[in-house]
Protein backbone atom coordinates (compact mmCIF):
# COMPACT_ATOMS: atom_id res chain seq x y z
CA UNK A 1 0.00 0.00 0.00
CA UNK A 2 1.64 3.67 -0.85
CA UNK A 3 1.44 6.10 1.95
CA UNK A 4 2.21 9.81 1.38
CA UNK A 5 5.58 10.25 3.27
CA UNK A 6 5.25 13.68 2.97
CA UNK A 7 1.95 13.83 4.63
CA UNK A 8 3.72 11.41 7.12
CA UNK A 9 6.49 13.66 8.03
CA UNK A 10 4.00 17.13 8.22
CA UNK A 11 2.06 15.27 10.77
CA UNK A 12 5.12 14.34 12.84
CA UNK A 13 6.12 17.71 12.47
CA UNK A 14 2.81 19.41 13.22
CA UNK A 15 2.76 16.78 16.42
CA UNK A 16 6.38 17.70 17.80
CA UNK A 17 5.43 21.47 17.61
CA UNK A 18 2.06 20.83 19.03
CA UNK A 19 3.63 18.87 22.25
CA UNK A 20 6.35 21.57 22.74
CA UNK A 21 4.01 24.34 22.85
CA UNK A 22 1.70 22.10 25.39
CA UNK A 23 4.66 22.21 27.32
CA UNK A 24 5.67 25.50 27.07
CA UNK A 25 2.20 26.08 28.40
CA UNK A 26 2.40 24.21 31.35
CA UNK A 27 6.15 25.34 31.99
CA UNK A 28 4.65 29.18 31.72
CA UNK A 29 2.14 28.79 34.57
CA UNK A 30 4.21 27.49 36.85
CA UNK A 31 6.29 30.18 36.19
CA UNK A 32 3.72 32.61 36.69
CA UNK A 33 2.80 31.22 39.93
CA UNK A 34 6.88 31.39 40.73
CA UNK A 35 6.71 34.98 39.86
CA UNK A 36 3.13 36.13 41.18
CA UNK A 37 4.87 34.57 44.59
CA UNK A 38 7.45 37.14 43.83
CA UNK A 39 5.35 39.86 43.75
CA UNK A 40 3.89 39.20 46.76
CA UNK A 41 7.00 38.44 48.89
CA UNK A 42 8.71 41.59 47.95
CA UNK A 43 5.86 43.56 49.48
CA UNK A 44 5.13 44.60 45.56
CA UNK A 45 1.45 43.41 45.10
CA UNK A 46 0.34 47.23 44.27
CA UNK A 47 2.98 48.18 42.61
CA UNK A 48 1.04 48.62 40.00
CA UNK A 49 -2.03 50.18 42.08
CA UNK A 50 -4.67 49.68 39.51
CA UNK A 51 -6.17 47.57 36.39
CA UNK A 52 -6.04 47.42 33.81
CA UNK A 53 -3.57 50.36 33.64
CA UNK A 54 -0.52 50.21 35.96
CA UNK A 55 -1.01 53.67 36.99
CA UNK A 56 -4.22 56.21 36.32
CA UNK A 57 -1.93 57.92 33.30
CA UNK A 58 -0.04 54.78 32.15
CA UNK A 59 -0.41 50.80 31.42
CA UNK A 60 3.51 50.74 32.23
CA UNK A 61 5.12 50.94 35.16
CA UNK A 62 6.88 54.70 35.21
CA UNK A 63 10.22 55.26 37.08
CA UNK A 64 8.02 56.70 40.08
CA UNK A 65 6.42 53.41 40.74
CA UNK A 66 10.13 52.44 41.75
CA UNK A 67 11.69 48.76 41.85
CA UNK A 68 7.92 47.10 43.50
CA UNK A 69 6.16 48.69 39.60
CA UNK A 70 8.74 46.77 37.91
CA UNK A 71 8.55 43.48 39.09
CA UNK A 72 4.29 43.76 39.29
CA UNK A 73 4.36 44.92 35.69
CA UNK A 74 6.83 41.90 34.75
CA UNK A 75 4.45 39.81 36.42
CA UNK A 76 1.66 41.04 34.02
CA UNK A 77 4.21 40.79 31.74
CA UNK A 78 4.44 37.02 31.97
CA UNK A 79 0.95 36.95 32.03
CA UNK A 80 0.42 38.40 28.42
CA UNK A 81 3.43 36.10 26.94
CA UNK A 82 1.50 33.27 28.63
CA UNK A 83 -1.58 33.89 26.79
CA UNK A 84 0.12 34.27 23.71
CA UNK A 85 1.47 30.76 24.44
CA UNK A 86 -2.14 29.93 24.88
CA UNK A 87 -2.46 31.39 21.66
CA UNK A 88 -0.10 29.27 19.38
CA UNK A 89 -1.18 25.88 21.05
CA UNK A 90 -4.66 26.60 19.90
CA UNK A 91 -3.47 27.25 16.62
CA UNK A 92 -1.20 24.35 16.29
CA UNK A 93 -3.84 22.01 17.88
CA UNK A 94 -6.94 23.17 14.98
CA UNK A 95 -3.89 23.23 12.50
CA UNK A 96 -2.64 19.58 12.75
CA UNK A 97 -3.77 16.99 10.23
CA UNK A 98 -5.93 15.20 11.20
CA UNK A 99 -7.65 17.35 13.68
CA UNK A 100 -7.83 15.90 17.01
CA UNK A 101 -10.79 17.25 19.09
CA UNK A 102 -9.53 16.62 22.41
CA UNK A 103 -6.50 18.39 21.55
CA UNK A 104 -8.38 21.55 20.41
CA UNK A 105 -10.67 21.69 23.51
CA UNK A 106 -7.95 21.04 26.22
CA UNK A 107 -6.05 24.29 24.05
CA UNK A 108 -8.90 25.92 23.91
CA UNK A 109 -9.70 25.60 27.97
CA UNK A 110 -6.26 26.45 28.72
CA UNK A 111 -6.87 29.28 26.63
CA UNK A 112 -10.03 30.63 28.02
CA UNK A 113 -8.17 30.39 31.62
CA UNK A 114 -5.19 32.91 30.55
CA UNK A 115 -8.21 35.80 30.67
CA UNK A 116 -9.69 34.59 33.41
CA UNK A 117 -6.52 35.03 35.26
CA UNK A 118 -6.02 38.75 34.34
CA UNK A 119 -9.40 39.12 35.53
CA UNK A 120 -8.94 38.17 38.81
CA UNK A 121 -6.04 39.63 38.78
CA UNK A 122 -7.65 43.08 38.39
CA UNK A 123 -10.13 42.14 41.49
CA UNK A 124 -7.33 41.55 43.22
CA UNK A 125 -5.51 44.83 42.96
CA UNK A 126 -8.64 46.97 43.26
CA UNK A 127 -9.87 44.64 46.65
CA UNK A 128 -6.70 45.55 47.93
CA UNK A 129 -5.10 42.24 48.11
CA UNK A 130 -8.05 40.57 49.69
CA UNK A 131 -6.67 37.04 50.96
CA UNK A 132 -9.43 34.94 49.25
CA UNK A 133 -9.10 36.76 45.99
CA UNK A 134 -5.22 36.16 46.22
CA UNK A 135 -5.86 32.56 46.75
CA UNK A 136 -8.37 32.09 44.11
CA UNK A 137 -6.22 33.41 41.98
CA UNK A 138 -3.52 30.65 42.99
CA UNK A 139 -6.03 27.97 42.41
CA UNK A 140 -7.31 28.91 39.30
CA UNK A 141 -3.06 28.56 38.51
CA UNK A 142 -3.23 24.96 39.58
CA UNK A 143 -6.28 24.22 37.52
CA UNK A 144 -4.60 25.74 34.04
CA UNK A 145 -1.40 23.31 35.19
CA UNK A 146 -4.38 20.00 35.23
CA UNK A 147 -5.29 21.13 31.37
CA UNK A 148 -2.16 22.28 30.39
CA UNK A 149 -0.53 18.55 31.59
CA UNK A 150 -3.28 16.94 30.36
CA UNK A 151 -2.74 18.60 27.36
CA UNK A 152 0.54 17.62 26.97
CA UNK A 153 0.02 14.16 27.85
CA UNK A 154 -2.57 13.63 25.10
CA UNK A 155 -0.02 14.81 22.57
CA UNK A 156 1.91 11.42 22.95
CA UNK A 157 -1.23 9.61 23.21
CA UNK A 158 -4.02 8.57 20.09
CA UNK A 159 -7.85 8.68 21.13
CA UNK A 160 -8.39 5.32 21.58
CA UNK A 161 -10.54 3.99 24.90
CA UNK A 162 -8.19 4.21 27.84
CA UNK A 163 -7.19 0.75 29.34
CA UNK A 164 -6.91 0.29 32.73
CA UNK A 165 -3.79 -0.74 34.02
CA UNK A 166 -4.31 -1.48 37.81
CA UNK A 167 -7.44 -3.26 39.48
CA UNK A 168 -10.52 -1.04 40.95
CA UNK A 169 -8.85 -0.91 44.92
CA UNK A 170 -5.59 0.74 43.63
CA UNK A 171 -7.35 3.52 41.21
CA UNK A 172 -9.53 4.23 44.25
CA UNK A 173 -6.64 4.98 46.74
CA UNK A 174 -4.72 7.03 44.43
CA UNK A 175 -8.63 9.16 43.63
CA UNK A 176 -8.42 9.21 47.74
CA UNK A 177 -4.64 10.05 47.53
CA UNK A 178 -5.27 12.66 45.21
CA UNK A 179 -7.90 14.37 46.90
CA UNK A 180 -6.09 14.79 50.02
CA UNK A 181 -3.13 16.13 47.70
CA UNK A 182 -5.82 19.04 46.28
CA UNK A 183 -6.83 19.20 49.95
CA UNK A 184 -3.47 20.15 50.94
CA UNK A 185 -3.02 22.57 48.45
CA UNK A 186 -6.13 24.46 49.15
CA UNK A 187 -5.70 25.00 53.17
CA UNK A 188 -1.48 25.56 52.38
CA UNK A 189 -3.44 28.90 50.27
CA UNK A 190 -5.40 29.37 53.60
CA UNK A 191 -2.49 29.68 55.41
CA UNK A 192 -0.78 31.75 53.02
CA UNK A 193 -3.45 34.24 53.62
CA UNK A 194 -3.23 34.09 57.59
CA UNK A 195 0.65 34.78 57.26
CA UNK A 196 2.62 37.77 57.38
CA UNK A 197 3.71 38.08 53.76
CA UNK A 198 0.53 40.11 51.90
CA UNK A 199 1.95 42.06 49.53
CA UNK A 200 1.68 44.88 50.63
CA UNK A 201 1.88 46.37 54.22
CA UNK A 202 -1.38 47.50 54.85
CA UNK A 203 -2.69 44.79 52.74
CA UNK A 204 -4.98 42.69 54.93
CA UNK A 205 -5.22 38.83 56.57
CA UNK A 206 -7.82 36.51 56.39
CA UNK A 207 -8.38 36.60 60.50
CA UNK A 208 -7.35 33.01 60.97
CA UNK A 209 -5.17 32.04 63.96
CA UNK A 210 -1.60 31.28 61.64
CA UNK A 211 -1.08 28.48 64.40
CA UNK A 212 -4.05 26.47 64.33
CA UNK A 213 -4.29 26.11 60.02
CA UNK A 214 -0.96 25.77 60.10
CA UNK A 215 -1.40 22.48 62.40
CA UNK A 216 -4.21 21.49 59.64
CA UNK A 217 -2.09 22.04 56.96
CA UNK A 218 0.57 19.87 58.44
CA UNK A 219 -1.96 17.18 59.47
CA UNK A 220 -2.80 16.79 55.98
CA UNK A 221 0.55 16.42 54.53
CA UNK A 222 1.15 13.35 57.04
CA UNK A 223 -1.96 11.94 55.81
CA UNK A 224 -0.89 12.45 52.30
CA UNK A 225 2.46 10.95 52.80
CA UNK A 226 1.02 7.82 54.47
CA UNK A 227 -1.22 7.19 51.64
CA UNK A 228 1.21 7.74 48.98
CA UNK A 229 3.45 5.84 50.78
CA UNK A 230 1.07 3.23 50.81
CA UNK A 231 0.04 3.34 46.89
CA UNK A 232 3.60 2.81 46.17
CA UNK A 233 3.74 0.32 48.32
CA UNK A 234 0.58 -1.23 46.93
CA UNK A 235 1.35 -1.16 43.51
CA UNK A 236 4.64 -2.94 43.73
CA UNK A 237 3.32 -6.07 45.98
CA UNK A 238 0.21 -6.03 43.12
CA UNK A 239 3.03 -5.67 40.40
CA UNK A 240 1.19 -2.91 38.31
CA UNK A 241 3.56 -1.41 35.66
CA UNK A 242 6.93 -0.06 36.32
CA UNK A 243 5.88 3.55 34.97
CA UNK A 244 3.11 3.46 37.62
CA UNK A 245 4.92 2.53 40.43
CA UNK A 246 8.08 5.22 39.05
CA UNK A 247 5.21 7.73 39.48
CA UNK A 248 4.26 6.58 42.79
CA UNK A 249 8.24 6.86 44.06
CA UNK A 250 8.42 10.58 42.56
CA UNK A 251 5.35 11.70 44.68
CA UNK A 252 6.76 10.56 47.70
CA UNK A 253 10.41 12.00 46.91
CA UNK A 254 8.38 15.21 45.96
CA UNK A 255 6.67 15.30 49.03
CA UNK A 256 9.12 14.66 51.16
CA UNK A 257 11.07 17.73 50.06
CA UNK A 258 8.25 19.92 49.88
CA UNK A 259 7.50 18.38 53.74
CA UNK A 260 11.06 19.18 54.41
CA UNK A 261 10.55 23.08 52.76
CA UNK A 262 7.40 23.78 54.45
CA UNK A 263 8.96 22.54 58.30
CA UNK A 264 11.50 24.99 58.15
CA UNK A 265 9.85 27.76 56.94
CA UNK A 266 7.70 27.32 59.42
CA UNK A 267 10.27 26.90 62.03
CA UNK A 268 12.42 30.10 60.59
CA UNK A 269 9.91 32.34 61.09
CA UNK A 270 9.03 32.30 56.93
CA UNK A 271 12.02 33.50 54.91
CA UNK A 272 10.88 34.85 51.50
CA UNK A 273 13.38 32.66 49.59
CA UNK A 274 11.81 29.51 51.34
CA UNK A 275 8.12 30.73 51.06
CA UNK A 276 8.75 30.75 47.31
CA UNK A 277 10.18 27.59 46.55
CA UNK A 278 7.32 26.13 48.71
CA UNK A 279 5.31 28.14 46.01
CA UNK A 280 7.01 26.01 43.10
CA UNK A 281 6.60 22.91 45.37
CA UNK A 282 3.22 22.81 45.48
CA UNK A 283 2.92 23.28 41.86
CA UNK A 284 5.55 20.02 41.63
CA UNK A 285 3.48 18.41 44.11
CA UNK A 286 0.40 18.38 41.72
CA UNK A 287 2.46 17.63 38.72
CA UNK A 288 3.44 14.53 40.58
CA UNK A 289 -0.47 13.81 41.79
CA UNK A 290 -1.44 14.03 38.01
CA UNK A 291 1.40 11.74 36.87
CA UNK A 292 0.38 9.48 39.30
CA UNK A 293 -2.95 9.31 38.21
CA UNK A 294 -1.79 9.30 34.76
CA UNK A 295 0.73 6.20 35.02
CA UNK A 296 -2.80 4.21 36.09
CA UNK A 297 -4.05 3.81 32.51
CA UNK A 298 -3.08 4.20 28.75
CA UNK A 299 -3.93 4.70 25.29
CA UNK A 300 -2.62 3.81 22.26
CA UNK A 301 -0.74 6.27 20.33
CA UNK A 302 -1.59 6.70 17.33
CA UNK A 303 0.36 4.70 14.57
CA UNK A 304 2.78 6.39 12.37
CA UNK A 305 2.62 4.85 9.00
CA UNK A 306 5.84 3.29 7.57
CA UNK A 307 6.86 4.57 3.76
CA UNK A 308 5.82 1.87 1.28
CA UNK A 309 9.14 -0.27 -0.11
CA UNK A 310 8.89 -0.12 -3.58
CA UNK A 311 7.66 -2.98 -5.18
CA UNK A 312 9.33 -5.01 -8.11
CA UNK A 313 6.78 -3.73 -10.41
CA UNK A 314 7.02 -0.37 -9.08
CA UNK A 315 11.47 -0.93 -9.72
CA UNK A 316 10.55 -1.98 -13.26
CA UNK A 317 8.24 1.15 -14.13
CA UNK A 318 10.48 3.68 -12.75
CA UNK A 319 13.03 1.93 -15.11
CA UNK A 320 10.96 2.47 -17.76
CA UNK A 321 10.21 6.17 -17.13
CA UNK A 322 13.73 6.31 -16.76
CA UNK A 323 14.71 4.57 -20.12
CA UNK A 324 12.55 5.31 -22.71
CA UNK A 325 13.76 2.94 -25.53
CA UNK A 326 12.85 0.17 -23.31
CA UNK A 327 9.39 0.74 -23.66
CA UNK A 328 9.73 0.44 -27.19
CA UNK A 329 11.46 -2.54 -26.83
Amino acid sequence: MAVDFGRTIAEVNETTLLRRLALASLVANIGLVVTGAAVRLTGSGLGCPTWPKCTEASYTTTREMGVHGVIEFGNRLLGIALGLIALATFIAALWRKPRRRPLVLLSLAAGLGIPGQGVIGGITVLTDLNPWVVGLHFLLSMALISVTWALWQRTKEGDAPTRVLVAAPLRHLAGLTALVSAAVIVVGVIVTGSGPHAGDEDAKRNGLDPATISQVHADLVFLLLGLSVALWFALRAASAPAPAIRAAAVFVAVELAQGLIGFVQYFTHLPVVLVAAHMLGACLVWVATLNTLWRLRDRPAPATPEPALPSATTKASRADEADPARVVA
